[in-house]
């Protein structure tokens, strides 16, 4: 017989759930449908340069960081993937010359991933196109003053769910 999943701090939350409110099941199912909607358009306008919202993202953080290097664990918690889907994105973006990985200097279970000289090129040429696509589809539509408070209401949310990743 199927049991129910343990959750972090289950027992009394499970016996006496704190239901959402009208106001907090509204804020909550926006924030779901705009994360959703806007991650599809951002990989639509993507997609005729043949890169997924992820590849742009492991591009980005592999082209800004030293010696254009991550180890896999780093880059996996900076674009908030498992080591497991990281593993296999890698895998695809290789076989398109886009990254390669590297092995560490006196850690033999350790690997980086390094940016190609195609992949930086690419990154280069995207770049302007995706933070167009960006302004268009969300920082065009909010002030200054909005976007100030969405980055200061983001932040604590943020801190928890840092504090809860390296915890697991």
């Amino acid at each position: 017989m199927p049991t129910e999943p343990k959750a972090a701090g289950d027992s009394p939350a499970a016996a006496n759930p704190r239901w959402l409110t009208a106001d907090e099941q509204g804020a909550w199912r926006a924030y779901i449908r705009l994360a959703k909607m806007l991650m599809r358009q951002l990989d639509r306008d993507l997609h005729p340069f043949g890169l997924t919202t992820n590849d742009y993202e492991i591009l980005v953080e592999l082209s800004e960081s030293p010696d254009h290097r991550l180890r896999m664990t780093e880059l996996a918690d900076l674009t908030a993937q498992s080591r497991s889907r990281l593993s296999h994105q890698v895998t695809r973006m290789e076989a398109r010359g886009l990254v390669q990985r590297d092995a560490c200097d006196g850690d033999k279970r350790g690997t980086f991933a390094v940016i190609t000289e195609q992949g930086l090129e690419i990154i280069e040429r995207v770049a302007p196109y995706h933070v167009e696509s960006v302004r268009r589809h969300f920082m065009d539509q909010l002030s200054g003053p909005q976007l100030a408070q969405l980055s200061e209401m983001f932040g604590p949310v943020l801190e928890v769910l840092r504090k809860t990743r390296d915890r697991d």
